[in-house]
């Protein structure tokens, strides 16, 4: 079991440290349309202070007909240097309800590179109800920086490697969304997706590892993985809607100790459009 302080700050913590202008702070506000929020509008009327904000459709493969798809490495780069990031800089990375997008922007930035981030527990909401500093006047633009990509390939998996593993069995698929979703029971929200799983994966929706913003304690987010057998793996692999809330079984993984593992980006956005992906629905 890993530090959780390796992988979060706490609120007091952050309110200190910013005292002395560090860590650099990132908002990774990004909602579903079902939440009725706007991550980058709120941004521009308040934020913590001195943080830029990450959009992750913007900081994207814009080419690409997939939400929120990683950028090249290079791109990453220069998008990261231009909010003021460099890959060896202390980062905080915070969202509105504490650990929604912040886990996607925390695994982009480390996957690229990144030498030191952690995500600030409980997040904006509650960073503002507790009474730290708001800033809520125009943003400034951020000061240049340089931020140099070493990008994870490994860590990363398209959709090649996601239909093999289907023959081979290799490595263990676990799907974030809600079971009503993984099972087919429900539609999903983005229009003309196959309903179901990829075969062989299993179920552990990210809403069951995250109570009150917060990742559970240790000792149940251990008991959480085990009921899946990812303790029995050899590799794992996290897939959710669009890549984001997977990255919220990524980061449980790291803080639980486990190391061979990986994300689909394109999870169920792509293996749901693809015609020559097979889909499995709960019996």
């Amino acid at each position: 079991m890993t530090e959780r302080s390796e992988f979060f700050v706490s609120a007091p913590e952050l309110a200190e440290r910013l005292e002395n202008n560090q860590p650099k702070c990132v908002d990774a506000s990004w909602y579903l349309p079902a939440m009725e929020r706007d991550g980058k509008a709120e941004f521009s009327t308040a934020r913590i202070p001195g943080a830029v904000h990450f959009d992750i459709d913007a900081i994207a493969d814009t080419s690409s007909d997939l939400p929120h798809m990683l950028p090249s490495p290079d791109a990453f780069g220069d998008a990261a240097g231009a909010l003021g990031l460099g890959e060896q800089d202390e980062i905080v990375v915070y969202d509105g309800p504490g650990l929604f997008s912040a886990a996607r922007v925390w695994w982009t930035l480390k996957v690229m590179g990144a030498r030191n981030v952690r995500i600030l527990e409980g997040g904006f909401d509650r960073w503002k109800e507790a009474g730290y500093p708001v800033e809520t006047a125009t943003p400034q633009t951020p000061k240049a920086a340089t931020f140099k990509p070493r990008f994870q390939a490994d860590r990363v998996w398209g959709f090649d490697r996601m239909l093999a593993n289907i023959r081979r069995g290799q490595s263990l698929v676990l799907d974030a969304r809600p079971f009503t979703r993984f099972s087919g029971q429900e539609a999903e929200p983005r229009p003309g997706l196959a309903s179901g799983h990829v075969p062989g994966s299993r179920t552990l929706a990210a809403s069951d590892v995250v109570r009150e913003g917060s990742l559970l304690p240790a000792d149940e987010l251990s008991a959480k993985l085990r009921e899946v057998a990812a303790n029995k793996a050899e590799h794992v692999v996290t897939s959710c809607g669009s890549g984001v809330t997977a990255a919220i079984l990524t980061l449980a993984l790291d803080v639980c100790g486990y190391e061979n593992h990986a994300l689909y980006d394109g999870s169920w956005a792509e293996w749901g459009s693809r015609r020559e992906a097979p889909v499995a629905r709960w019996a």
